[in-house]
């Protein structure tokens, strides 16, 4: 079997969060919604214990914490939910990135449609946006400022410390993509200029699934949201709907982990990140990102003279690796996020994405590095 280094599409589970989801399918089965019994006091006493865990990795309260379905969902409920406060405000003015996830970039399509003006900032070589290009759109009629914490291709951290800095001032909300980078890069999310943030349990070796939208109060007072869905006023009356208490609980236990590991993580993914640079640096690999600004778990490389789609099937029995977002590789289009930093069509082409995790086992890097000097003939 190879060994799987696709992990900013989703990551393993770990062993003691699949012992927690399994304990709520088996054990503990109860609606938390239904507390009116031992099952339903356990189930809400669970679901609320994993709103507390993912609450104290960004440092906010635990009633800022709505469960969703994931990252995806937080981003749909983040962006339209604001839609009727922009209009009965005026203020239709949205701001984003060219390197966001389509889960972003989509909704604010639609947004568009429904009357608002988008603009969208460019990004530099290195993989990110320049603040200062923010500060410069910036208008009285601005409602929102969407950008991501880490991207899922290249994985280069954002400039939110700056970011925070210029939105200080101003009262627009900010949302944060932050399904690559939460429980992995601490200090910048918990930053409480940051209105917004969407998390992904699968991307901290949680559950498919299950996700948050961090809605961080101000005086009091939550972002204007408005629900997507209707249909029994659960999680603070955005989001409807039965929870699912076993994924929850592991987002929750994941979260846990995420924080007290977190340093120990780092380390080991380092180290791994030494030996895959070794051998594809001997290989004339070219990155494609600014290294000060990589998270140590993720390698964007182009490979001179080899195509990216001859490279994942050549190395498919050794290591599992990628070319592009795992919500997009099946429309075969080159990747926006790399088009935006500038490369060229032949170094997209030639580009694949690897990305690993503190369990990730060694790999045969000789082997693979006489696999890809084949391809070259």
């Amino acid at each position: 079997m190879a060994i799987y280094l696709d992990c900013n599409a989703t990551t393993p589970i770990e062993p003691s969060v699949a012992s927690v989801v399994r304990r709520f399918l088996e054990k503990d089965f109860g609606n938390a919604a239904s507390p009116i019994h031992d099952y339903g006091v356990f189930a809400l006493t669970a679901v609320e214990h994993a709103r507390g865990q993912v609450a104290e990795v960004v440092k906010a309260r635990r009633d800022e914490v709505i469960f969703t379905s994931g990252a995806t969902e937080s981003n749909n409920l983040a962006i339209f939910g604001l839609a009727e406060a922009g209009r009965q405000s005026g203020r239709r003015h949205l701001i984003t990135t060219a390197i966001e996830h389509k889960a972003v970039l989509e909704p604010f399509e639609e947004m568009a449609r429904l009357g608002f003006e988008v603009q969208i900032l460019p990004v530099g070589a290195n993989g990110r946006f320049d603040p200062q290009r923010l500060a410069d759109a910036l208008r009285p009629d601005t409602l929102l400022v969407s950008t991501m914490q880490v991207n899922n291709e290249s994985g280069v951290l954002q400039p939110l410390t700056e970011v925070a800095d210029i939105l200080s001032q101003h009262d627009l909300y900010w949302h944060v993509d932050a399904a690559q980078g939460f429980g992995k890069e601490l200090e910048q999310l918990r930053n409480p200029r940051i209105d917004l943030i969407s998390i992904s349990g699968h991307k901290i070796y949680g559950p498919k699934g299950v996700g948050a939208l961090v809605a961080r109060k101000h005086e009091r007072q939550f972002p204007p949201l408005r629900p997507l869905m209707f249909g029994g006023g659960q999680e603070q009356g955005l989001r409807p709907g039965t929870l699912p208490v076993p994924l929850i609980a592991g987002l929750g236990e994941a979260a846990k982990l995420a924080l007290r590991n977190n340093s120990e993580r780092i380390a080991q993914c380092r180290t791994f990140r030494d030996k895959a640079l070794a051998t594809l640096s001997a290989l004339g690999a070219e990155q494609n990102s600014a290294e000060e600004y990589t998270l140590p778990h993720v390698l964007n490389v182009s490979l001179p003279g080899i195509n990216s789609e001859q490279a994942i099937k050549a190395l498919k029995r050794v290591i599992a690796v990628s070319s592009t977002s795992a919500c997009t590789s099946h429309t075969h289009t080159p990747s926006h996020v790399l088009t935006a930093m500038g490369l060229s069509s032949e170094k997209v082409e030639q580009s694949i994405r690897l990305s690993w995790c503190h369990m990730t086992p060694d790999v045969d890097w000789c082997e693979v590095e006489t696999i890809l000097r084949a391809l070259r003939g």
